[in-house]
């Protein structure tokens, strides 16, 4: 489908760019989020008498979203989540978790503001662009932790995904095995009596 875009799309195009996108683009995502106008006559015309109030409108946006990205650049937010020995969450962090925390420490912002294509899975200090406008992208850091104390030790670059305990199974060589073989038969040398019972009952 042939669209105008009525402001920048990333990978797409600036304002007023005619350009070809999938059906299914336009349909659920451009021209119900009035992104863009299917591209005919009419709809040509009715840009070229809007374009000066959308111009206008798009600064005001532009504008706003800067101020508010000055505020939230290069934030750090914390997150405390239940996770296991190596760091896996029980659980995950999404877009909504991280536009909440910012939300509550005083940055409007929505989920789909919240560059995030998969959902956060470990512990650790995760970068993640927030698009506050076509032309306004900032970014933050998330520094999820089991706790508070954790999360000051990552913040220091402690990696936590590690555990600090030795491997949870022993190596053995063959010596190991060799003596471990001599010590059952000193154990069956011990308890002659039981052997010899059991040679009866089985004789």
């Amino acid at each position: 489908m042939q669209v105008i875009l009525l402001e920048r799309i990333a990978k797409l195009g600036q304002m007023g760019d005619e350009v070809r996108v999938k059906d299914g683009y336009a349909r659920n995502f451009l021209l119900p989020k009035q992104k863009a106008l299917r591209a005919n006559e009419a709809n040509r015309k009715k840009f070229e008498g809007q374009r000066a109030q959308l111009e206008a409108r798009n600064l005001e946006l532009k504008t706003e979203a800067e101020r508010v990205g000055e505020t939230i650049e290069g934030k750090v937010l914390v997150l405390v989540r239940q996770a296991g020995e190596t760091g896996q969450l029980y659980g995950s962090v999404s877009p909504r978790d991280v536009a909440e925390a910012l939300t509550k420490d005083g940055a409007s912002i929505n989920r789909n503001q919240v560059v995030l294509h998969t959902p956060i899975k470990t512990i650790g200090l995760h970068v993640l662009p927030i698009q506050l406008h076509p032309e306004v992208e900032v970014s933050i850091t998330v520094n999820v932790a089991r706790s508070e104390a954790e999360a000051e030790r990552q913040a220091q670059g402690e990696d936590l995904t590690q555990r600090e305990e030795g491997p949870a199974f022993e190596t053995f060589s063959e010596d190991d095995e060799d003596d471990d073989r001599r010590g059952r038969r000193r154990d069956r040398d011990d308890q002659p009596e039981a052997f010899e019972e059991t040679e009866e009952q089985e004789g």
